[in-house]
């Protein structure tokens, strides 16, 4: 059975709220890339994010113009050993914002009901990672 839509909507906030606690430390680049864990654990995120996208697009609850996230994907994944640690490191700070609101407009439209058990599932599946769950119930009260 295919994943409902929406659960690729809770995929890329949970993914953008391991991104923020990942690099709150962070100050450049560089130190990003040079830390293994957090390296990787970004990368894995922003391919979550991707191929979430990827579906959303394919569902047609986002358009087209988030084709570029889909992209960046393909790169992170296919030419590993060509990642720019800058553009990365630029993302986490100034972009992932922007995509964080327009999922949560998006989350904003899901039917109470189904909204309700989408955010039961993601919190029980995340209960270990406080943050997550901080993040998660910012939307219940709203």
């Amino acid at each position: 059975m295919p994943r409902i839509k929406e659960l690729f909507l809770f995929d890329i906030l949970v993914a953008i709220a391991k991104i923020e606690e990942t690099c709150k430390d962070f100050t450049n680049a560089d130190a990003l890339k040079h830390h293994y864990m957090a390296w990787d654990s970004v990368i894995r995120e922003f391919e979550i994010i991707g191929e979430a996208t990827k579906n959303l697009i394919g569902s047609s609850l986002f358009d087209t113009n988030k084709r570029a996230i889909v992209d960046f994907r393909n790169v992170l994944i296919h030419e590993y050993f060509g990642i720019d640690e800058e553009e990365v490191f630029d993302i986490t700070q100034n972009k992932l914002c922007e995509l964080k609101a327009i999922v949560l407009s998006h989350i904003a439209l899901i039917d109470k009901e189904l909204k309700a058990e989408l955010m039961t599932d993601f919190i029980d599946e995340n209960k270990h990672l406080s943050f997550v769950i901080n993040a998660l119930k910012k939307i219940q009260r709203h």
